[in-house]
């Protein structure tokens, strides 16, 4: 919220030195931290490539055939959620607050284990492709591009936030233009998953999430120890608001793990997922399996934001994970874990950009305008991708001084504000939900997401707002039907 935003990119352009100017002077890489980065991304972006020799249609590259073990399920999950969030925005959050950053991963797992539970076998069952087309089903045409519209915009944000991190960490090491920088990361968006499409996901998120525990984990536990365990971090920060889950005061934190479980339920990425596991069982079993490796992501990335704040107080926050990773791991682990960084931000951009690329081919020019051509629908899907990627880069350039985790808050509640709700009573009352109360739920939550900031500026938070006008509609439907069905029955 506490933007310095920059009126056009020509300001940009003159900002991009003295921006970068604090703190990097000791990022700098070695010989063999650029030798390990280079065959740690050659290692990961390959298979993604290969795997596209195996797509035939829009249906393979969005749901693989619809033959995803438990491995490419949590695979595809993870490669998503563990973006720039949850590492170097959870670092820099950590850097400044401590302990309240761990939100973020904590409230994805907690929202992947309520989704593997109750959410898995109704959506695979249905054997559909997108949340869209599941409501639509359920409340007629008009919800479609409603759907479309409110998951398509939250995911546009979780970009935002990736790219965000992405643009800070390729500048602040490789000290490259802008122009370069957006070139650098169209590049591996494509590879990773231009080609491949969700098994190149599956097979990335795999991979990075083991990069990620070899690299980011050990540097958790250097940290916490240099710091002197549990004594030393007790007596070097205030137990307020460093070591509280709510730093950011009750409201806010509530907030962050509300429009976290809310926003993973409500996008389409992680129902592809689900959608592509070859059963309702293995659906369910990857999500918890996601939930349970995600969870502790977080946790030694705060770590490593208050070891940062403690040495080093006067870089960017935001610098603190990578500047980490380059001078106080041996260099061939540094090296990897910036690899691990990089991937753990583009991949997340491919997998969200994937799930617009998916509703755009499927809901857009599939299911509204009647096109059937199967190569033709492949071909809008990958081009989606690239151009929902060109456009993030554009938008960020604009906010290069924001909170990466704002942007993710901001993202998950403007996708619940629309969906979230409403699927959770298909799921829950099958059958009751009048279409009519279905779909005024949905304009009526987007409407409030949308209004709320401008009629109430002092109060941002629209996500609790929003729901409560998609229970306003919802309830009464519910309560409609059963009465009608009693009526019935006698």
């Amino acid at each position: 919220r506490d933007t310095d935003r920059s009126r056009g990119l020509g300001d940009v352009y003159k900002r991009q030195k003295q921006y970068f100017n604090k703190g990097v002077e000791g990022m700098q890489l070695t010989t063999v931290q650029l030798v390990s980065i280079v065959i740690t991304l050659v290692l990961t972006i390959l298979p993604g490539i290969y795997a596209g020799r195996k797509i035939k249609s829009a249906d393979d590259y969005a749901l693989g055939g619809r033959s995803a073990g438990i491995g490419m399920v949590a695979g595809s999950i993870i490669g998503t959620i563990v973006g720039g969030a949850a590492t170097i925005g959870t670092a820099q959050l950590g850097f400044q607050l401590g302990l309240t950053a761990w939100w973020f991963t904590l409230g994805s797992g907690i929202g992947f284990i309520i989704m593997g539970l109750f959410y898995a076998r109704p959506l695979r069952n249905s054997g559909l492709m997108t949340i869209s087309e599941f409501l639509v089903v359920n409340f007629g045409k008009k919800a479609g591009p409603i759907a479309s519209l409110s998951a398509t915009a939250g995911i546009f944000f979780s970009i935002v936030a990736s790219m965000l991190t992405s643009i800070h960490l390729i500048v602040g090491l490789f000290h490259v233009s802008l122009v370069a920088v957006a070139s650098i990361i169209i590049v591996i968006v494509a590879a990773l998953v231009f080609f491949g499409g969700i098994n190149s996901s599956g097979m990335a998120g795999i991979f990075k999430i083991l990069l990620v525990f070899a690299t980011v984990f050990v540097g958790g536990i250097l940290s916490y120890n240099d710091l002197g365990g549990l004594t030393g971090i007790r007596e070097s920060f205030p137990a307020f608001p460093w070591l509280s889950f709510f730093g950011k005061g009750i409201e806010d934190s509530l907030f962050s793990l509300f429009s976290m479980v809310i926003g993973v339920i409500s996008t389409q990425t992680y129902v592809q997922a689900l959608f592509s596991a070859k059963d309702s069982a293995t659906a369910a079993a990857g999500c918890v399996t996601a939930a349970l490796i995600v969870i502790p992501v977080g946790l030694p990335s705060v770590m490593i934001g208050m070891y940062m704040h403690a040495m080093h107080p006067e870089i960017n926050a935001i610098d603190a994970l990578p500047f980490y990773l380059c001078i106080y791991l041996p260099e061939w682990l540094g090296g990897i874990g910036i690899a691990a960084l990089l991937l753990s931000s583009l991949g997340s951009i491919s997998g969200l950009a994937l799930g617009i690329g998916t509703m755009i081919s499927r809901d857009i020019f599939n299911d509204l305008f009647g096109l059937r051509d199967v190569k033709r629908l492949l071909w809008i899907s990958r081009f989606s991708v690239l151009a929902v990627t060109f456009g993030a880069v554009i938008f960020v350039f604009h906010y290069l001084d924001s909170l990466v985790l704002h942007w993710n808050y901001l993202s998950m509640a403007l996708r619940g504000a629309g969906i979230f709700l409403p699927l959770t009573f298909i799921v829950f009352f099958k059958g009751l939900v009048q279409k009519e109360a279905g779909f005024a739920a949905m304009i009526a939550g987007i409407m409030v997401a949308c209004l709320w900031p401008f009629i109430f500026p002092d109060s941002a938070n629209a996500l609790f707002p929003s729901l409560a006008f998609n229970l306003l509609f919802l309830v009464p439907g519910v309560l409609w039907s059963l009465y009608k069905n009693k009526d019935r029955r006698v």
